[in-house]
Order: C-alpha cells, then sequence, then structure tokens
C-alpha cells in the first residue's frame, strides 16, 4: 500500500488541462485494481506522457516547413535559429 499511497500523493499534485485528466483516469484505474501498482511502472508513464517529444516533434515540422516569404533576412534567420535551438536536434536535420 505504500507505492499507492506515494502515487495517491504524486497525483493530489497534478491539476490543470491534461494532467488533470490523467490524475482523473489514474485514479479511476487505481479504485479497480486491488493490487499495488509498481512504482517503475508509474514513473515510466509519468515520464512518457509529459515529455517534451511531442513539441520537438511539433518544432522538427516547423523547421521543415519554414519558409522565408517577404521576412528581412535577419528576421528569418533569427526566427529559425530559435526553432533550430528549441528542437535541440543535430545540424543534419537543421541543414536538411
Amino acid at each position: 500500500m505504500e507505492t499507492n499511497n506515494r502515487i495517491m500523493v504524486i497525483l493530489a499534485c497534478l491539476r490543470g488541462d491534461v494532467a488533470g485528466i490523467y490524475t482523473q483516469r489514474k485514479l479511476d484505474e487505481l479504485d479497480e485494481k486491488t493490487g499495488t501498482q509498481d512504482w517503475e511502472d508509474f514513473v515510466w508513464e509519468i515520464k512518457t506522457t509529459f515529455s517534451d517529444k511531442t513539441k520537438a516533434a511539433d518544432t522538427e515540422w516547423k523547421i521543415e516547413t519554414f519558409k522565408q516569404g517577404k521576412k528581412d533576412i535577419v528576421d528569418f534567420i533569427i526566427e529559425f535559429d530559435t526553432l533550430a535551438m528549441k528542437v535541440n536536434t543535430d545540424e543534419l536535420h537543421t541543414i536538411y
């Protein structure tokens, strides 16, 4: 029960949009189960659910579809460099 109590304490701190939805789903799941949940599985689930990988994928897509249009070259380069720093990708992907 100690593991379930630790999980409940963490879930109590999660509020708001996606975190609130995740918390409610997890609490419902814990109510249905009679056994103790594995701590390592819970930590892995939290890390994968709230990771920045989706933000990185969105930024990579923005880089791939980024066009200069009528922007001044300096503004274009600054915006492009900012996107490249956000995604924290390797140079080959940025060059592509």
